[in-house]
């Protein structure tokens, strides 16, 4: 628990200084590293062993966060299309000790993981993606988000260790239970309501577009959200016979254990800003 705790606390540091440059070139840097180092783990968890197949898929993992800071315009059935079609030529390339499913979850991982870890962008910039926001509201968003998927994580884990009597899914996750998922939906509401109301008090200019009760729905589903994204990435781990994808982080495992939900979280959360703001 005590390491835990710190190494909470020194990434805690960490993402706070990248919050603070999210002007800076600093900010895509450290997504793309977030996004090249969960990929990587994602690989080895799979058992991937083609080292050319790694190569491409972490280069591509690592590029994409800076296609989104630079407004790169690309054409994505076309990148895609050769993208695909040079990792099955690898595959073929080294076929003995490269099955298919690699191949497969190598082209998934480092184009979907990346594209979750780029909505940190997507948020620092809103007011270039959806009309009427401004940088600062997206900036909120983006604590949002974190708040949402972090304070359901650590809620779960302290209410459910200490009132937990019904298990919620035993043959996924054993250790996660009801009264912990309802504990983590209650703590992510309280932060994010808290999470609104600093910013109103001291931050936002004018009035907040998302209301107080907005927050308290938005959290409750994204917090549902956060769970779902937990228990998939504990499905991986479970298939794969892993305990943790990587050991980056003492007492939290690697980049991945710390961001699977908020790697769901994310997306949604900017898809419904996105299709609310059409209405």
């Amino acid at each position: 628990m005590k390491q835990r705790v710190i190494t909470g606390v020194l990434f805690a540091i960490i993402f706070i200084g990248a919050i603070l440059l999210i002007n800076t070139i600093v900010f895509p840097i450290f997504v793309a590293v977030l996004s090249g180092i969960a990929v990587w783990e994602i690989e080895k968890a799979v058992g991937l062993k083609n080292k050319f197949i790694m190569i491409l898929s972490l280069a591509v993992s690592v590029c994409i966060p800076f296609i989104f800071e630079f407004g790169i315009s690309i054409s994505v059935a076309g990148f895609g299309g050769i993208y695909v079609v040079a990792v099955l030529i690898l595959m073929l390339l080294q076929y003995e000790k490269t099955r298919f499913q690699e191949a497969v979850m190598a082209i998934f991982a480092s184009i979907c993981v990346p594209y979750a870890f780029s909505v940190m962008i997507i948020f620092r910039d809103i007011d270039e993606y959806i009309d009427g926001y401004s940088k600062v509201e997206g900036i909120y968003l983006l604590i949002f988000s974190f708040f949402a998927s972090w304070m359901t994580d650590i809620f779960a884990y302290f209410i459910g260790s200490k009132f937990g009597k019904h298990k919620l899914c035993p043959k996924i996750s054993p250790k996660k239970s009801v009264e912990g998922a309802i504990g983590g939906i209650a703590g992510a509401v309280l932060l994010n309501v808290l999470l609104l109301f600093v910013f109103k008090k001291f931050i936002f200019e004018g009035e907040a577009r998302l209301s107080y009760i907005d927050v308290v729905l938005l959290s409750i589903i994204l917090s549902v959200v956060s769970m779902f994204g937990d228990l998939a990435a504990s499905t991986i781990k479970r298939n794969f016979g892993i305990k943790d994808f990587g050991k980056l982080l003492p007492g939290h495992g690697g980049i991945m254990d710390r961001f699977d939900s908020a790697l769901f979280v994310m997306p949604v959360l900017y898809s419904a800003i996105y299709i609310v703001n059409l209405f």
